[in-house]
């Protein structure tokens, strides 16, 4: 061979090995950000409980090295090795398990030490789901980074299925005041841009606290007494029912104390931004239809 022709074969041999790497695996997060892989990830650290069920929802459980406390679903996620929890995870101990992508909620407290992961040269998802719809978009993702079977499509399209199942039902229903109470010392709620407004959307309700300008902030008594709600949502721990609860019984002057609309949701299917939370979602829109009935404002053999 001249040195010609082995210079061509050389530029070729360049040209196709620059095309492998533009092609790669390009996604961007829910930050707005271009997360690059020149190869699906095998060794994958993820710092959410949510996101460890999304993994595990598109196949990609396999690929998880490590997660963070509460990653208790499926039983699967009990067993992967624990590196703190989403707001103070140890960064050495993510390097330890040696990943080549970390998955991260963008809502922790941790920019620094994802930042030092960065700089470290470990690519880093960052996970925000806002909207129901965002949790598909993230699984798709999530099976794109990893390769996972998952990338056939077939679980998000099976949870988009559910979720438009649901909207066309409950969508157009009359609607329903609601107050969502998070906890109770302080007082909080969640305003319309968090996904549990948009669950309580989904069911035909509507938040009484929508325009808060902060995600989760927190309100007086007397706001909920002066809003007056057809019905009180509240998350306990565990799913028990919390006493705080029954503190709203000192008002027998507001509407969803006088009829019973009180009910409590197990957090795990409300709070988690995984194919879960339409299991909260179905309830949120029972009790929704349920306190219509109390109201009259639906057919009483309305399913």
């Amino acid at each position: 061979m001249t040195h010609a022709h082995a210079a061509v074969w050389f530029l070729v041999g360049l040209l196709f090995g620059q095309v492998a790497v533009a092609a790669g695996i390009r996604v961007r997060d829910d930050a707005g950000l271009e997360v690059f892989l020149d190869a699906p990830a095998r060794r994958v650290v993820a710092l959410a409980p949510h996101i460890v069920e999304n993994a595990f929802a598109v196949g990609a459980g396999p690929f998880l090295v490590g997660a963070v406390e509460y990653s208790d679903y499926p039983a699967e996620a009990r067993k992967l090795p624990r590196v703190g929890n989403h707001a103070s995870f140890s960064a050495e101990a993510v390097l330890r398990l040696q990943p080549d992508l970390v998955l991260a909620w963008r809502s922790s407290s941790a920019d620094d030490r994802l930042q030092k992961l960065r700089d470290l040269g470990i690519p880093v998802y960052l996970s925000e789901p806002r909207s129901l719809e965002d949790i598909g978009r993230e699984m798709e993702r999530i099976a794109r980074l990893t390769g996972s079977a998952g990338t056939e499509g077939g679980a998000w399209q099976a949870f988009s299925a559910r979720l438009d199942a649901l909207r066309v039902r409950y969508g157009q229903r009359p609607p329903v005041s609601v107050f969502y109470q998070i906890w109770n010392e302080p007082l909080q709620t969640v305003n319309d841009e968090h996904i549990i407004s948009d669950v309580i959307r989904l069911c035909g309700g509507r938040n009484i606290f929508a325009g808060q300008p902060v995600l989760a902030p927190r309100v007086g008594v007397e706001s909920v007494l002066r809003a007056n709600p057809q019905v009180i949502l509240a998350s306990g721990m565990a799913g028990e029912r919390p006493e705080w609860l029954d503190d709203w019984q000192r008002w027998p002057e507001l509407r969803a104390v006088q009829t019973g609309q009180i009910y409590v949701l197990h957090p795990d299917t409300m709070h988690r931004h995984s194919p879960r939370i339409l299991q909260g979602a179905e309830t949120v829109c029972q009790h929704l239809e349920t306190a219509r009935r109390a109201y009259g404002t639906v057919a009483s053999d309305r399913e």
